[in-house]
C-alpha cells in the first residue's frame, strides 16, 4: 500500500508512504443546476504531500474532495490513485484505502476509542493482537496515552482528543491517503493551534500523501506544501506553494483572497525548527529543590524546565517557586507556553504574548522537550525570512482547468498560473 520515491542520489525513499493521484479533466454536474459544480479539472496531487483546497463558498472544494473517494461520483473525467482508476474500482474497497477525517472526528458515540480506532482493521480480517498494538501505536503516535483513553468514549473526550481520535482511526490500516475535510473547523483557536501542530509532525513521520478542504487561508498556508485556489465551478484559479502565492500572486482574484495581511503571513512560513534554540536548566519531579535552585544560580539561569520520564514539560518554574518547596513536585502546569518545533513563528509568537517569561517552551518528536525560543530569535528569524522571500527552486506539480496552464517563468520554477485566452505562458 506505501509508495516509495527516489531521492536526488538515486537511492529509494521509503519514508514517503503516500500515493500521487492525478485527477483527469474531472466535471461533477447536479441535476436542475446550470452549471457544474466542478468544471474540467486537472489536478496533479503529489504523493507524500499536503495539498490544501480552498476558496470561497460553494467553489466545488469538497465536491472535488468527495470524488477522490467517490463519496460522491463524478459525472466525467477520471482519478487515478497510484496508477489505478479509482472510478472502475469498488466503491467500499476503495475508501478502505483512503482515511477521512471531518469536523469533531465523526466517532461513533457508542464505542470505546479503540473500537472507533479499529473499525477498518477489523473490516479488513485483521487478528486481535495486530489491531491491539495498532491501536496503541496511532494513540502515541497522535499523543494520546494508550492507558489513559483507549477505553474511553467520545463523550468523555474534549473536542480536540476526539479530533486526534478521528485522525487515528483515518490512519488504521495505513492508507496512503488522508483526506479532511475543514477537519479543525469546530475547535477553538488555541486547540486548532494544537491540532494543526499535530498534524505536521504525524505527517513527518508517516509521510502519507493529504487533501485537505479548509475555508482558512492562514492554516493553509501553515499546513499546506501545496495550495490550490478555486474559484466557482473549482477552476484552479493558481496551484502553487505557500510562499510563491504570497510573493506572487496570479491575478487580483488571488490578491483578494490571501487578503491585505499578506506581509504579516509571512510569519507563517516560518516553523519554530528554523530558529536557534536556547537551552534550559531541567529538573525531574522528586528533584531536591535546593540542588536545583544551586544549579540554577549556577548556570545563571531564571526558571527551571520539569520534564517527565518521556521528557515532557510539566512546568516551568522561577527561582523564587523553586525556592519555596524542598522537592520538585509532580504537578502538571495546564498553562504551559508550549509551541512544537512545527509551529509556525505567528503560533510561537501568540503563545508568548500569554507567557510570563517572555518565551516560550519548544517540544518535538511525541511532546519532548528540546529547548526555549524566545521573542529576540523570532524577529531575527522574521528578517531574514523577509530577505529570501523570493529565492529558492520551486518544482510544481501540473494544474489546469479552464482558462489555467502549467507555465514557467524562465528562472527554472515551475508553477500553474491563471492565464487569459491568447495571453502567452
Amino acid at each position: 500500500m506505501s509508495e516509495s520515491t527516489t531521492t536526488a542520489t538515486g537511492e529509494p525513499d521509503r519514508t514517503v508512504s503516500g500515493a500521487e493521484i492525478l485527477l483527469q479533466n474531472v466535471t461533477k454536474r447536479y441535476a436542475g443546476q446550470d452549471k457544474p459544480a466542478v468544471d474540467g479539472l486537472t489536478m496533479q496531487i503529489p504523493a507524500g504531500k499536503i495539498v490544501m483546497l480552498v476558496g470561497p463558498s460553494g467553489c466545488g472544494k469538497t465536491t472535488t474532495l468527495k470524488m477522490i473517494n467517490r463519496l460522491i461520483e463524478p459525472t466525467e473525467g477520471s482519478i487515478v490513485l497510484g496508477g489505478d482508476d479509482v472510478t472502475r474500482m469498488n466503491g467500499d474497497k476503495l475508501r478502505r484505502r483512503m482515511g477521512y477525517v471531518i469536523q469533531a472526528g465523526g466517532l461513533f458515540p457508542h464505542q470505546s476509542v479503540a473500537a472507533n480506532i479499529a473499525v477498518v482493521p477489523k473490516m479488513l480480517g485483521w487478528d486481535k493482537a495486530r489491531i491491539d498494538a495498532r491501536v496503541d501505536e496511532l494513540l502515541e503516535l497522535v499523543s494520546l496515552d494508550p492507558q489513559v483513553y483507549r477505553d474511553r468514549y467520545p463523550k468523555e473526550l474534549s473536542g480536540g482528543q476526539q479530533q486526534r481520535v478521528g485522525v487515528a482511526r483515518a490512519l488504521a490500516a495505513d492508507p496512503p491517503v488522508l483526506l479532511m475535510d475543514e477537519p479543525f473547523g469546530a475547535v477553538d483557536p488555541i486547540t486548532r493551534q494544537r491540532l494543526q501542530d499535530e498534524l505536521i509532525n504525524i505527517q513527518a513521520e508517516v509521510q502519507k500523501t493529504i487533501v485537505c478542504v479548509t475555508h482558512d487561508f492562514d492554516e493553509a498556508v501553515k499546513l499546506g506544501d501545496w495550495i490550490a485556489i478555486f474559484t466557482e465551478g473549482a477552476q484552479l484559479v493558481q496551484y502553487d506553494t505557500p510562499e510563491r502565492i504570497l510573493a506572487e500572486p496570479a491575478n487580483a482574484f488571488v490578491e483578494n483572497f490571501i487578503g491585505s495581511g499578506a506581509g504579516l503571513k509571512q510569519l507563517t512560513l516560518t516553523r519554530v525548527a528554523d530558529v536557534p534554540l536556547a537551552e534550559a536548566e531541567q529538573a525531574r519531579p522528586g528533584d531536591d529543590a535546593a540542588a536545583v535552585l544551586g544549579r540554577m544560580k549556577e548556570s545563571g539561569r531564571h526558571h527551571v524546565v520539569v520534564l517527565d520520564e518521556r521528557d515532557r514539560p510539566r512546568q516551568w518554574l522561577s527561582r523564587k517557586q523553586v525556592g519555596r518547596v524542598e522537592t520538585i513536585s509532580d504537578d502538571l502546569d495546564q498553562h504551559l507556553p508550549v509551541v512544537s518545533d512545527r509551529s509556525t513563528l505567528n503560533d510561537a509568537l501568540d503563545t508568548m504574548l500569554v507567557s510570563s517569561a517572555g518565551a516560550a517552551l519548544v517540544t518535538g518528536r511525541r511532546d519532548a522537550f528540546i529547548g526555549v525560543i524566545d521573542v529576540d530569535s523570532v524577529m531575527e528569524a522574521i528578517a531574514a525570512a523577509r530577505e529570501s522571500t523570493r529565492s529558492g527552486d520551486y518544482s510544481a506539480p501540473v494544474g489546469t482547468n479552464t482558462g489555467v496552464i502549467p507555465a514557467s517563468d524562465g528562472d527554472g520554477r515551475g508553477g500553474a498560473h491563471a492565464v487569459t485566452a491568447g495571453e502567452p505562458s
